[in-house]
């Protein structure tokens, strides 16, 4: 049972269509019941269409546009995953600058799955620790990152984890980051 509380902070979901379904409510349920106030942001207004693996899940409101969203506005940063929306993401000028320019102002940031792939594209691993899907591995290193195959792995507030099953740890040491 997690016990951290965030009341307060306002955590930005960076996402698009091919979003792992429970890598996006899973840790959105997690900032809300601590007190924190959650925020989908994606780069296409409407709806985004979210998947169990590949195929079709629930679909959720986008409610705001990155182009339109300032990183100062939010306390954290969530980049969930699924293989292709951090795919559209990182093709996507505008959430590769909020997402460069969150890291850059040195807020919490939580990825999952595919997810670092967007921190890849956005040049901020050089020089860091992440875990990821493995078959991200090579691109991260390739970026300057240490790979490590861990459930959960915390750098300097940048909070990574490896698939689904890694949730727990993941939406536990999102929140301490966000907390601290």
């Amino acid at each position: 049972m997690m016990t951290t509380s965030i009341k307060g902070k306002r955590v930005a979901f960076l996402a698009t269509d091919g979003v792992e379904e429970i890598e996006y409510t899973e840790p959105r349920k997690a900032v809300e019941s601590a007190g924190g106030t959650a925020e989908l942001l994606s780069i296409k207004n409407g709806e985004i269409q979210a998947v169990n693996h590949m195929d079709k899940a629930g679909t959720y409101p986008v409610e705001k546009s990155v182009s339109d969203a300032d990183p100062a506005d939010y306390d954290a940063l969530v980049l969930p995953g699924g293989v292709a929306n951090p795919d559209f993401l990182r093709a996507d000028s505008d959430a590769v600058r909020f997402v460069r320019d969150f890291v850059n102002a040195g807020k919490p940031v939580a990825a999952i799955c595919h997810g670092p792939w967007t921190l890849v594209e956005a040049g901020v691993v050089d020089g860091r620790t992440l875990t990821s899907w493995p078959s991200l591995r090579t691109d991260l290193v390739n970026a300057g990152a240490t790979w490590v195959d861990e459930q959960v792995f915390v750098d300097n507030g940048l909070v990574t984890s490896r698939k689904p099953d890694d949730l727990p740890a993941f939406c536990e040491a999102m929140l301490d980051q966000i907390a601290a």
